[in-house]
């Protein structure tokens, strides 16, 4: 399947009725527009985002073969509710996590974090029932460098390698079609950060477990005009050379999703307005921001999140633009 330039994302929103709405609407709009990436996490709203999607996925797959969507979800971060129950944090920690035998204290980092291998099977599953799936396309381990600084790093690539063999568990079992890793910082700041990710390193622990046939293939990093780093700096190194994020996933072979396109709207109101005013055939700087994102070099789709059919309708012509030139790019970011 040839997936769409642009992809539509779940994060924001608050828990209620009128957001859920707003989610299923939009992606049912999307897809009727030729969009077909669609992204969220389990711990998006709490679970709301899921159980969004999965009525629009339920809709949806009524009159269309499964192969027409492409899903990916996210496992890491403590959802500390499920957006149904009016229960504290930890009464939701002890009676979803602790008390089944899923999580210990002592397998979360940070306070927030944990990907242990029975953690990732059990978010995966919650993941499957929201959206009423039997797999995902790809499932990410979501923003794994919150724990490398907690851990050092020979124990968080100890920890990374466990988490990769779960997941080339669950491949093998055909509940997922492929993982990766989305993030936040890890891949677009530069090595001497505490929580600096190396896409090679990260291959060769993928290989350790999976051999040439790992299924480690995608990645997600934000990038967006006000963070372009995922498109023009150099803190990857790949034998040796230094390359940007987006040069070093394509050299090792991997697909890329980036978020953020729109950096939530907040950089919106401080871009130029009007046709071609940020790049040929756009006539919004949500378009115009949007067309930049999908555009860079290496980019598979570019996130942005919709739970307004209003937005759907503005930012679906995208798809019908050619990328934009390198040249026009860089003029925009260096």
């Amino acid at each position: 399947m040839e997936l769409s330039r642009i992809g539509l994302g779940t994060y924001l929103g608050a828990p209620d009725a009128a957001t859920d709405d707003g989610y299923a609407a939009s992606a049912l709009a999307f897809a009727a527009a030729g969009g077909n990436v669609f992204d969220t996490a389990a711990n998006y709203r709490g679970g709301r985002s899921e159980r969004a999607l999965g009525r629009f996925l339920e809709r949806f797959l009524a009159k269309a073969p499964r192969e027409e969507v492409f899903v990916s979800t996210k496992a890491g971060y403590l959802p500390m509710g499920d957006g149904v129950r009016q229960e504290g944090p930890r009464a939701w920690f002890q009676r979803v996590l602790e008390g089944p035998g899923v999580l210990g204290p002592g397998d979360v980092v940070d306070g927030c974090h944990a990907m242990t291998p029975r953690y990732l099977a059990h978010q995966l599953g919650v993941s499957l029932e929201a959206m009423g799936l039997a797999r995902v396309d790809l499932f990410h381990l979501h923003n794994p460098e919150q724990q490398l600084p907690s851990l050092g790093r020979p124990a968080f690539l100890a920890a990374m390698r466990r988490a990769f063999e779960a997941c080339e568990g669950l491949a093998a079992r055909g509940l997922i079609g492929a993982y990766g890793c989305a993030t936040w910082n890890g891949f677009r700041v530069p090595p001497e950060a505490p929580d600096h990710l190396n896409l090679e390193e990260l291959v060769e622990e993928a290989e350790r477990v999976g051999g040439s046939g790992h299924h480690f293939r995608w990645l997600q990093l934000p990038l967006n005009l006000a963070m372009p780093q995922a498109f023009n700096l150099a803190t990857q190194t790949l034998e040796g050379r230094k390359v940007t994020p987006l040069e070093a996933a394509a050299a090792l072979g991997f697909r890329v999703q980036v978020s953020g396109s729109l950096m939530q709207a907040r950089m919106l109101p401080s871009l130029p307005s009007g046709r071609d005013a940020i790049l040929p055939g756009c006539a919004t700087p949500a378009q115009g921001a949007l067309h930049f994102a999908a555009s860079c070099p290496g980019v598979t789709t570019a996130l942005c999140g919709m739970a307004d059919p209003a937005h759907v309708a503005e930012n679906v012509a995208v798809l019908a633009l050619p990328r934009a030139l390198p040249a026009e790019l860089h003029a925009l970011v260096g």
